[in-house]
């Protein structure tokens, strides 16, 4: 296992700014070969998919080549990728396809644990539909949300589970697997927010039992759009609303109008780096790449993490409100008597940038007491390193230093 974090930041142009990202939750930083794969489908003849100018061509390509690609990140069949503007967009496109089927007495379970976006779309479509929402608490004591969590609101008339991988604010993951094995046993579909998740971890959609997962590239250093992933043979049950004149073919239904081709293809192209150059001792297939690759982010960012712990544990005043046992690096900090709007500012100011907020899960900030103002998000990244963790816990020393003696 080789993981050059010195190799890994040098393609990455933004980072030349002298910045800090603990941001990376919120999206990540763009590598070059990203940019480049962007750029090159521009450069080029591009049009609407087909196959008898060069255009069309490219475009074509450009698809099939995509849709490989992210079923080798998801375990998936390519013919289950489908694209979408964002996740949200998603969410509310299937919400609406597959409330159509639900009736009074049906219920849908959502967890306040989620992002809105795995929250709201399916709360409005079961008003819509006169279905009963269940709520799946999670202990704000620990941040864990437990299987038992969910068989506490599931019933022969749950229609769907909408759960996520992993929170985008204080970093749980859920057992998905026994989550969806739960689902299933009372005739659920799981929708599966992994938004958070495959930004820090190979994603296997038959293992985790999911029938839907969304993920968004811009979180693991591609474009700004969303994915979702399924069997072909689900979404072959789904008939959503579309144009008269566009393909009924699975994918391809799910996808309104035009697609953006050259996000695409720089969605490709952010596989490829995570699988070239995460662990450039690994070998093989793509998959297998990948494998490799996030197995040697895993063991950084833990590293990062054990470090950042250590380091936060010394500061007098701090709360670190992430403390599953299963999490991904991403912690949610607030302090004594001091406004984490104003650490924000306080770390910007010195080229560290954690921002503060709910980060639209609102639902899981009311649950730990915040309200809606959340906590100091920091999250890790591919091209986090020591020396930014060290930048941090410096800047967050000297902030809770200098409001002490402002207060004295």
């Amino acid at each position: 296992m080789t993981y050059d974090i010195t190799a890994i930041r040098s393609h990455f142009p933004a980072l030349s700014a002298g910045i800090a990202h603990f941001d990376g939750p919120g999206g990540t930083q763009t590598p070059r070969p990203v940019i480049d794969a962007i750029a090159d489908a521009l450069a080029h003849p591009l049009s609407n998919r087909g196959s008898i100018a060069p255009g069309e061509h490219n475009a074509e390509g450009i698809v099939t080549g995509t849709r490989l690609a992210l079923a080798d990140l998801l375990g998936a069949q390519p013919s289950g990728i489908v694209f979408g503007r964002s996740a949200t967009q998603l969410a509310y496109d299937f919400s609406r396809t597959l409330a159509s089927t639900w009736s009074p007495g049906d219920e849908v379970v959502v967890t306040r644990l989620d992002h809105d976006a795995n929250i709201r779309p399916w709360v409005q479509a079961a008003e819509r539909a006169g279905a009963t929402v269940r709520w799946a608490d999670f202990d704000p004591a620990t941040g864990e949300l437990s299987v038992d969590d969910i068989r506490a609101v599931l019933s022969e008339r749950t229609r769907l589970v909408a759960v996520t991988a992993a929170s985008n604010l204080i970093g749980t993951r859920p057992a998905i697997p026994e989550i969806s094995r739960l689902a299933h046993e009372v005739g659920a579909l799981t929708y599966v927010d992994g938004v958070h998740h495959a930004a820090h971890a190979l994603v296997d959609l038959e293992q985790l039992g999911a029938d839907f997962f969304v993920c968004s590239p811009y979180k693991f250093l591609g474009p700004h759009h969303g994915v979702l992933a399924a069997r072909p043979e689900l979404l072959e049950t789904l008939r959503p609303d579309k144009l008269l004149p566009s393909t009924d073919a699975v994918p391809e239904r799910f996808e309104l109008g035009t697609l953006p081709y050259e996000f695409l293809a720089g969605t490709r192209a952010a596989v490829d780096f995570l699988a070239d150059h995460l662990d450039t001792s690994a070998t093989g297939t793509r998959r297998q790449r990948l494998i490799a690759a996030f197995a040697a982010l895993e063991a950084h960012e833990e590293t990062l993490r054990t470090q950042l712990d250590k380091g936060l544990s010394s500061l007098e005043g701090v709360t670190i409100h992430s403390r599953a046992a299963d999490r991904t690096p991403t912690l949610l900090l607030t302090f004594e008597e001091r406004s984490t709007v104003d650490a924000y500012r306080f770390l910007a100011e010195r080229g560290v940038h954690a921002p503060s907020g709910s980060f639209y899960a609102v639902e899981a900030s009311r649950r730990l007491g915040l309200g809606d103002t959340g906590g100091l998000r920091v999250g890790l990244a591919p091209y986090s390193s020591a020396e930014d963790v060290d930048r941090l816990l410096t800047g967050l020393s000297e902030f809770l230093t200098k409001t002490k003696e402002n207060r004295s």
